[in-house]
């Protein structure tokens, strides 16, 4: 198993880290060789003009008949054969070779007979020297690489952190949470921290946006709980007058309406009440077999009811009776028989056997006032027992069975 890295610290900062690393070596690389080169010509250069004079002081002294130096001779024991040969041909040359085991600077002239006189240089020095400066820059090399990426590690894991804040804040946008703001401390046209970079734009468009947003949705929420509230009294005065005409089909059609308008009015007003997020449990310790029978007998419907496993469940009777019954309701209403509730520990499944939810249901969930297929309802009554569920603190889930 490899060790786990932090959430924030994804391919962004795994690309700079590259990125950075990539760049350093190969900046380290060119200013090494770069160095190399010049020091080495320079230690090499350096140590050819002294080796051509001490030729040159020797060539004199051979032509003087004087004794040559220790470091001098006529076809020496260990020169080079290219610079022997290039000597004998008339040319002055320098050779870097060894002598017995160690490095030497060889130079080489032509003297009379096709022979060669050559001066051997100890190059032990500068050899030391150049192996010290490439060992230096290895050295400084890597410290230089591993100071950079430590910096620019650090520098970019602040920027993605920043932003997998941003990002989660914004998943808890898209649950639900208005309130969920960044507050990044960059956000504005120059703070204590700062002016304003990229990441700050971002966070202040995405709090903006959910500022706006919360905005709208309380005034949506307020509409809807004021006509709800406005409709009350009429309806209340239309269902009174209702009651007194006198018995015949043009009045059952009037009470029909009355009361669906009625329903209708109590749906928003529960659905603006789940909006706010205020709703208050009022939990008990219940049986869910005899809690499902019994709000499928509120329901008046023909539903089955199977108990594989009863438990005791702690929850609001009444919301949960209310979840049930909507669910039993809407099987009755938008599918066919048979319906069966069955409970099996703490889930509870609502069958019916009719053409299936639509897609956009299935993927996203119930949405108010949408249905389709032309089927009669506001899709309401999904959408409370979704808000009532998310009170409760259960899981509504829909499905299609695999059989159809």
């Amino acid at each position: 198993m490899r060790p786990g890295l932090p959430q924030w610290s994804g391919t962004l900062a795994a690309k700079a880290a590259a990125f950075i690393t990539v760049m350093c070596c190969a900046l380290a690389a060119l200013l090494g060789v770069l160095v190399h080169v010049q020091v080495t010509n320079q230690t090499v250069g350096q140590a050819r003009d002294q080796a051509l004079q001490r030729l040159t002081q020797a060539t004199e002294r051979y032509e003087a008949g004087d004794t040559l130096r220790l470091d001098a001779g006529v076809d020496p024991p260990g020169l080079p054969g290219e610079l022997r040969n290039l000597a004998v041909a008339g040319d002055r040359g320098t050779m870097v070779a060894e002598r017995e085991g160690r490095p030497t600077m060889w130079a080489a002239g032509p003297v009379d007979g096709e022979r060669a006189l050559a001066v051997a240089v100890d190059y032990s020095q500068q050899a030391r020297t150049i192996e010290g400066l490439d060992r230096a820059i290895l050295w400084s090399s890597g410290l230089a690489i591993g100071a950079t990426l430590l910096v620019g590690a650090f520098a970019v894991t602040r920027v993605t952190r920043r932003l997998h804040t941003t990002a989660l804040v914004a998943r808890r946008i898209s649950a639900g949470d208005l309130d969920a703001r960044v507050n990044d401390p960059r956000t504005g046209p120059r703070t204590k921290a700062g002016p304003q970079d990229e990441v700050a734009a971002v966070a202040a468009a995405l709090d903006l946006m959910a500022a706006s947003l919360q905005g709208k949705l309380l005034a949506e929420q307020r509409f809807t709980a004021d006509v709800a509230h406005e409709l009350r009294t009429p309806l209340t005065g239309l269902h009174a007058a209702a009651e007194l005409l006198p018995p015949g089909r043009p009045t059952e059609l009037v009470r029909d309406r009355v009361a669906a308008l009625r329903t209708l009015t109590e749906d928003l007003l529960e659905i603006s009440r789940l909006d706010t997020g205020r709703e208050r449990l009022e939990l008990d310790t219940e049986r869910l077999g005899p809690l499902a029978e019994r709000a499928v007998r509120a329901a008046g419907t023909g539903t089955e009811v199977r108990v594989v496993r009863d438990v005791s469940v702690e929850t609001d009777r009444r919301r949960l009776e209310r979840v049930l019954g909507n669910l039993v309701a809407n099987a009755h209403q938008h599918g066919r028989g048979p319906v069966v509730l069955t409970v099996d520990g703490p889930v509870v499944t609502v069958r019916d056997h009719g053409d299936g939810f639509p897609e956009y249901l299935v993927t996203h969930g119930p949405q108010r006032f949408r249905t389709e297929g032309g089927t009669r309802g506001h899709g309401l009554g999904l959408t409370i027992a979704r808000g009532q569920a998310e009170v409760l603190g259960a899981r509504l889930e829909f499905a299609n069975a695999p059989e159809g």
